[in-house]
């Protein structure tokens, strides 16, 4: 029996980043049951719009890098023009674009308005973000052209799914969300051996073998609240002397913000801060040596870096903001507090800390993970298709 077809325009292996993985994930999942084919980009961001120092994965160890066809360019109407025609050529049986920022509006609409009437059916928009973390009324207005010609939304969250709903009309929402990002775990220590690396890590960042080590990763943007972070660290340290703050990743911002405020609480001793993007080959040591993964954002619809956390089957604490809290089981997989409040952030970590004695965390995440909805994407795929063909 002839495989159905399905083609993807997203960015992919050599970008880096989320949404490179999780079309490599999507990938993985949906190429056994269909023909897929990846359009990529030949310009995701112009150098002048994009914040940090690469957009590439610069990395030794290389994740879901897959075969694409690198024809997009975010900028041109030709290269837009040519995409269309590709599809065209491939004839899927349905053609999915992944959203996640408005600037990517006019590119998005215009491929999948030049597709015409023939595809009018066969156009689903995998919704990561309904609008950007920092979106106003530009945003709002560039979503909804970027997603006019979408026939059906796959939501990634219950918040983006209502999000949705305001602009769908009859248009079909279909739900799902991110995969576990178990991919980092390069490990293949055996326990012990894994537990002699951990406090070697833990010297090397200057840390002792006791210190109980909170570990904030990723971006750095004002939405994600390190500052909050950073103003709960003196009456958590008050609280639990040998606490350790490891923030690990690349600013997207004047990182001077933050540093003026470790030096202006007198935190250098107990936070270290690596203002870089991290290889992926490294990125287990910094989540195998903490005890939790903090995600004090200001907003949010779902999250990468919660995913990464289970993957190592670490516990999180999030904030109760748009879609996050959905992924946490409070008290079993994690910890949820109210967002924008230093000392929610403290008494959270202060919970988890009194907690970890009588709660099997790793065991909960990972019956959590048994649950994940993405494992049956491949499935919702074939739904997808069988019904718009109806």
């Amino acid at each position: 029996m002839q495989k159905k077809k399905i083609v993807i325009v997203g960015p992919a292996y050599p970008y880096r980043g989320g949404n490179s993985l999780f079309i490599g994930h999507l990938n993985d999942k949906l190429s056994a049951q269909f023909e897929v084919t990846i359009l990529n980009y030949t310009l995701l961001y112009p150098s002048l719009l994009f914040p940090g120092t690469t957009q590439f994965d610069k990395s030794s160890v290389s994740l879901k890098s897959t075969k694409t066809e690198r024809i997009v360019n975010s900028i041109s109407p030709f290269s837009w023009h040519k995409t269309s025609k590709r599809i065209k050529e491939l004839s899927p049986d349905l053609v999915v674009f992944d959203w996640w920022h408005p600037f990517f509006s006019f590119c998005h609409f215009s491929i999948s308005f030049l597709l015409g009437k023939k595809f009018k059916n066969k156009i689903l928009f995998i919704t990561e973000n309904f609008i950007s973390h920092e979106g106003h009324l530009v945003d709002r207005m560039l979503t909804k052209i970027g997603l006019a010609k979408a026939s059906s939304f796959l939501s990634l969250s219950e918040k983006v799914e209502k999000d949705l709903a305001a602009i769908s009309n009859t248009r079909k929402i279909y739900r799902s969300e991110l995969p576990v990002y178990d991919c980092y775990d390069l490990s293949e220590q055996e326990n012990n051996s894994l537990e002699n690396e951990v406090q070697s890590y833990k010297k090397d960042f200057g840390f002792a073998e006791d210190d109980f080590v909170l570990l904030f990763f990723g971006y750095i943007r004002k939405y994600k609240g390190l500052d909050l972070l950073l103003h709960a660290m003196p009456q958590l340290i008050k609280e639990i002397p040998n606490v350790k703050l490891l923030v690990v990743g690349e600013s997207y911002e004047d990182f001077s913000f933050y540093e003026n405020i470790v030096n202006e609480l007198q935190l250098s001793k107990h936070v270290k801060m690596e203002n870089r993007f991290v290889a992926n080959e490294e990125v287990g040591k910094y989540y195998s040596s903490s005890d939790l993964v903090v995600l004090p954002y200001r907003s949010a619809t779902q999250s990468g870096i919660l995913n990464v956390a289970y993957g190592f089957l670490k516990p999180v604490l999030v904030t109760d903001v748009g879609g996050l809290a959905e992924f946490v089981d409070d008290k079993k997989t994690g910890i949820i507090v109210e967002p924008e409040s230093p000392m929610a952030i403290c008494n959270g970590v202060l919970e988890f800390y009194g907690l970890q004695k009588s709660v099997n965390f790793s065991k909960n995440i990972g019956e959590r993970i048994s649950r994940n909805q993405f494992s049956f994407i491949a499935q919702l795929f074939d739904k997808i298709i069988s019904e718009t063909a109806s």
